[in-house]
């Protein structure tokens, strides 16, 4: 088991959902609104999971590699992209289920998800596999599968500041961020 492969598994399950909803009977709005739900539902669980798993883990790995500006930089646009998605999720309750309006809505949450999935394969995921053990990565892709298994149903949505995000993390991993990153360890606040 390996946390990278995990969230890419999610990943392809997040566009079958998408390609099952664009290919649905406009006028079956009880299977709409289900799919819908299990969709919306799996968006946020997932990005609640790499939000408490993967994104403090890949900003440690950063730290250990000698990145931590690169990694500092994927996960500020990772917890922007969550939050863009979060809202773009919100946005579809504004229309009646298979309405115009609602599959406009659903496309932008499939371009935003879009462009956050394609981002993450390219970046994060990419920078994981090639500096975080095959042992660190199987530890988390259990943790990763637990937490998505004890949220089935879906999580809260809750935007995130991606600043305090990323500085809450740094803190939580008591990480000493070098001079150079890009000025975001400085959000770590005033040395003690």
């Amino acid at each position: 088991m390996d946390i990278t492969q995990l969230i890419l598994d999610d990943h392809h399950e997040q566009r079958r959902l998408f390609a099952i909803l664009e290919e649905a009977d406009r006028s079956d709005t009880a299977s709409l609104g289900a799919l819908w739900a299990r969709l919306s539902g799996f968006l946020e669980t997932h990005a609640a999971a790499e939000e408490e798993i993967f994104y403090p883990e890949l900003l440690a790995v950063g730290k250990l590699a000698g990145r931590i500006g690169t990694t500092e930089e994927e996960t500020l646009d990772a917890i922007k992209d969550h939050n863009e998605i979060r809202d773009t999720i919100a946005a579809v309750g504004d229309h009646d289920e298979g309405s115009d309006g609602w599959y406009d809505a659903i496309a932008a949450v499939n371009v935003a998800n879009g462009d956050h999935m394609a981002e993450e394969e390219r970046e994060g995921l990419t920078d994981f596999r090639r500096f975080a053990g095959l042992q660190l990565r199987h530890e988390l892709g259990l943790r990763f599968a637990t937490f998505e298994a004890r949220h089935v149903t879906g999580v809260p949505p809750v935007d995130k500041d991606p600043a305090a995000y990323v500085r809450q993390a740094e803190q939580a991993a008591e990480a000493d961020v070098p001079p150079g990153s890009l000025g975001i360890g400085s959000l770590k606040g005033p040395p003690d």
